[in-house]
């Protein structure tokens, strides 16, 4: 179908359920972020941000470079104070209200991009560095048990420098965790490792994460790592929140264009809303497929949000056709085409790595997505709201 509709509304997949092993939104915040500010000189790092994380929550803040995350997470590891507002861990004031608990004095653990570990020391010792006014027998038994967890049960007495990156973080990890703290901070965790070794590092601070049953928050700017480990993500921009909620849910329908675009690649497809049907650059789409749009939006400019996976381009006759491709994007697994339409808008179509197409060629798109898509206002309409 060439957007060209065939039984589009057949296709049409009920909301994106949430992840099974989720607390989201459930029993008492862990950690609370009310009406929080900070500055630097004229500059405002972080506006009036407020947040919750739940028990057993892993939540992640992301965002582009300068957008306030890291900043965010200084503030609730007690590395700096607020300007304004409060941070409660557990139901305890931390910062805001004339108080200030020192980094130290804070139950929270932070695991630092690159992994601070003291060199002088094994591997045993700096995972029990943070219990060491405990008794012996226990700091024993607890650096036996998050060593195990973290599946370095044999690397006591081993020297950091000699473990691989992925080693050294989960001792980093677990001298983090040994504490038992109430919240876990993560700054880039991953960005320090090889590409091959990212996704088997999610995997298993996720899964470590979710036995410990710690209340976590992380920071990245990888879109890929916040939404494959994340029960939520906050993604930021100009130091706030410009929408949070469940990975799958922010991807599928972002409210603004800032995280439609940040959120993997976006093409939109201009189109006008005319008795239940919208004339786009690819064909008459129905508005059963469009999330949000009922007739009260009859005349409407809009903008609909597709994603390469939403789009295949099928070669065809010069005289025929809804575009031309002007650029290839190999990433091993597929090509993504850049596709500029007759009209001028801009889109992808992801093809199977197999399937080769000439530059230039003419082509036609068709829809096939299995799913409603998201809309926004013409950009030349910013008055408009959704």
């Amino acid at each position: 179908m060439n957007g060209h509709p065939q039984t589009q509304t057949e296709q049409v997949v009920t909301d994106v359920d949430a992840r099974s092993d989720t607390s989201e939104g459930t029993g008492d915040p862990v950690l609370e972020l009310d009406g929080v500010t900070r500055r630097f000189g004229d500059e405002c790092a972080v506006e009036n941000f407020s947040l919750s994380v739940f028990e057993g929550e892993l939540l992640t803040l992301l965002g582009p470079s300068g957008c306030g995350k890291t900043t965010t997470l200084r503030l609730l590891a007690g590395l700096m104070r607020p300007d304004e507002g409060r941070i409660v861990v557990d139901g305890d004031v931390v910062a805001g209200a004339g108080q200030f608990v020192q980094a130290d004095q804070r139950d929270v653990g932070l695991v630092f991009q690159d992994y601070a570990l003291f060199p002088h020391l094994s591997v045993a010792e700096n995972v029990a560095y943070g219990i060491d006014d405990w008794p012996d027998d226990e700091i024993d038994a607890r650096v036996e048990e998050l060593l195990s967890l973290v599946g370095l049960a044999d690397y006591h007495d081993h020297s950091p420098n000699d473990l691989s990156g992925g080693q050294q973080q989960r001792v980093a990890l677990a001298r983090s965790l040994a504490p038992e703290p109430d919240v876990l901070l993560l700054d880039e965790p991953f960005s320090n490792l090889d590409v091959s070794l990212r996704k088997e590092m999610r995997e298993e601070v996720r899964a470590i994460l979710k036995e410990t049953g710690v209340t976590a928050v992380s920071v990245t700017h990888d879109q890929e790592e916040a939404l494959s480990i994340s029960d939520r993500v906050a993604v930021m921009a100009d130091g706030r929140i410009e929408q949070i909620g469940r990975p799958e849910a922010v991807f599928q329908k972002p409210e603004s264009r800032f995280v439609a675009e940040f959120l993997g690649q976006a093409g939109f497809l201009s189109g006008q809303l005319e008795r239940g049907s919208i004339e786009t650059g690819i064909g008459t789409l129905d508005t059963d497929m469009i999330q949000g749009l009922s007739p009260e939006y009859d005349g409407a400019d809009i903008d609909v949000l597709v994603r390469p996976d939403d789009l295949r381009a099928i070669p065809i006759e010069e005289s025929k056709g809804d575009g031309r491709i002007r650029n290839r994007e190999y990433t091993g697994p597929s090509f993504v085409y850049t596709i500029e339409l007759d009209g001028g808008d801009v889109v992808y179509c992801e093809h199977n790595h197999a399937d080769h197409l000439d530059l230039n060629r003419r082509v036609r798109v068709d829809l096939v997505a299995d799913h409603r898509l998201a809309w926004f206002p013409t950009e030349s309409d910013a008055s408009s709201t959704q």
